[in-house]
């Protein structure tokens, strides 16, 4: 079993290799005010660990509202 997720584990990090160097062009993103210039395979990767973080959020703020709702006040 080993095997094969260290197999998978290869061919993802070979993916994200072969993305990475074909997408260097430089993109820009704007919000308000606010604008960064950076490669599209940088952008991606901020876009997928900002989207991890607001995950985790919003898990851990429904876990803890269910919590709350479960136990009763003491």
């Amino acid at each position: 079993m080993r095997f094969i997720q260290a197999v998978l584990l290869l061919a993802f990090l070979g993916a994200i290799t072969v993305f990475a160097l074909q997408n260097t062009q430089v993109v820009t993103v704007r919000l308000l005010n606010w604008s960064v210039s950076a490669p599209i395979a940088l952008t991606v990767v901020a876009a997928y660990v900002l989207g991890m973080v607001s995950g985790w959020t919003v898990v851990a703020f429904i876990r803890r509202s269910i919590r709350r709702i479960r136990e009763p006040d003491r």
